[in-house]
């Protein structure tokens, strides 16, 4: 592999890192996280009003949590395409 090549590809890994990092802090997908988890924790709520089971309460921020990953994907791809066009 020629120098050049080397040096694109590090650029691009650098720049994919850089990306990553302003995803990670980015407000969006903190708003798009607290959301995600209260909407979890509302259903919740809704479907437990009679019951009460600690092995049941303690699903809630799992729940929230694994929601907000797998979710984000596509909401990371919107923020994505309007960061680069600013």
């Amino acid at each position: 592999m020629k120098l050049e090549e080397r040096i694109e590809k590090i650029e691009k890994r650098n720049e994919r890192v850089e990306e990553d990092k302003a995803w990670e802090t980015s407000f969006t997908r903190r708003i798009c996280i607290a959301l995600l988890t209260y909407l979890v924790v509302i259903l919740y709520s809704f479907s437990i009003s009679k019951i009460d089971n600690i092995f049941l309460s303690s699903l809630v921020p799992v729940l929230g949590f694994t929601l907000s990953t797998l979710s984000l994907k596509g909401i990371r791809k919107i923020w994505k395409k309007k960061r680069k066009s600013v």
